[in-house]
């Protein structure tokens, strides 16, 4: 009776570990937030994020059905030209006083091969929240000491005058002088905690 019990037991705590959730925290200084705009319609601008938080849950180390939720300061916005840098933070573009953050919140995380998955949520710029869908690429888990660590890496594209980031001067011939379109570059280290 006793070796029954306890094999009820032990089947009982296995089953109730594999509902268990894993959560995982950004490691900022081995992740950025990049992205990259048409210039006069012949060359791009560079940017990045170097403020942003992001907390992941997850079943086990499986990233099946992950919970994604990020926040973006976008104050911490910079081109690497002050002048670029302050135009893109007021009411033209992002409008940092009203709306100093972006956020993300994942509505599904399915897993498409070992390496590949496919993210879909709701992405806030200023006062607009939209649904997007993007491949993110697994690159691996690793040990460093006492840590456990992912990285995820992947890129899309958003279109800016969607979110309400709606200067539009043009050039003599008629083109933007920023693009319309968006490239976002993610590279994300994510440490277990």
């Amino acid at each position: 009776m006793k070796k029954t019990l306890c094999l009820i037991a032990t089947i009982l705590c296995v089953s109730l570990s594999s509902f268990g959730q894993t959560k995982w925290k950004i490691d900022p200084v081995h992740s950025n937030i990049q992205f990259e705009v048409s210039h006069l319609a012949i060359s791009t601008v560079t940017g990045k994020f170097s403020d942003f938080e992001c907390t992941v849950e997850s079943k086990r180390n499986s990233f099946e059905d992950a919970k994604i939720d990020a926040v973006v300061q976008v104050k911490s916005l910079t081109t690497d030209n002050l002048t670029r840098d302050k135009h893109l933070k007021e009411d033209d573009f992002f409008n940092a006083e009203k709306y100093p953050i972006m956020t993300f919140k994942s509505e599904s995380f399915v897993k498409k091969t070992d390496t590949q998955y496919q993210v879909t949520g709701w992405l806030t710029i200023r006062d607009v929240t939209k649904k997007v869908s993007f491949p993110a690429e697994y690159s691996g888990m690793a040990k460093l000491g006492e840590k456990t660590i992912s990285a995820f890496k992947a890129n899309f594209v958003i279109n800016r005058f969607d979110y309400n980031l709606t200067w539009s001067d043009t050039i003599d011939t008629g083109s933007l002088v920023v693009g319309e379109e968006v490239k976002v570059k993610l590279n994300l280290e994510l440490v277990k905690i």
